[in-house]
């Protein structure tokens, strides 16, 4: 099994932290990985992505061309990786400030409302942590232990006390999938 996926946004969505999380993950279970992080000088609010593959067999290249799954969380961003997508591959979006949605007929679309969720989870911190949840039903690639282990890894420890909260988004993001 060998996943390659691009998460892509804004600066300050948390597309780059995801891909992180995932990465680690698939290292708490023995995979090997890669994570290969995109941005510009202008950090937050500017656009930002991340490649991670995730693999049981031996990764040649960082760089990809197509990928099996992309998750997008901006207008520029569909734009630029919907042509990327593998035939009967996965995209996954959050509709928040999509003008034009989705198009292909030869990929799997899904939708999650993350910012909506996160806001009304009063924190909307865990966006990117609802998208996660969406991405792990349709792709559960990696086992939940595994991903709040990645989440303990990446956060600093003054932030472990929002672990519970995560976990509660990734879960909310899971429920909430929409297959468009």
């Amino acid at each position: 099994m060998t996943e390659e996926i691009i998460i892509a946004g804004f600066g300050g969505q948390g597309v780059l932290s995801m891909g992180k999380i995932l990465a680690y993950s698939g290292l708490m279970q023995g995979q090997e990985v890669s994570w290969m992080p995109s941005y510009g000088p202008e950090m937050r609010g500017g656009t930002s992505n991340v490649t991670t593959i995730i693999s049981d067999e031996r990764i040649s290249s960082p760089i990809l061309n197509k990928y099996d799954t992309a998750i997008i969380l901006n207008q520029q961003s569909m734009d630029k990786f919907e042509s990327m997508v593998k035939p009967g591959g996965n995209l996954l979006y959050d509709p928040n400030g999509i003008i034009r949605h989705p198009e292909r007929k030869d990929i799997n679309i899904y939708k999650v409302e993350a910012t909506h969720i996160a806001t009304e989870m009063g924190n909307v911190k865990v966006f990117n942590m609802v998208v996660l949840g969406a991405y792990l039903k349709i792709k559960p690639i990696v086992k939940m232990e595994n991903v709040m282990k990645g989440l303990k890894k990446s956060i600093p420890v003054r932030n472990h006390k929002l672990l519970p909260l995560n976990e509660e988004a990734i879960k909310n993001g899971m429920k909430s999938l929409v297959k468009a």
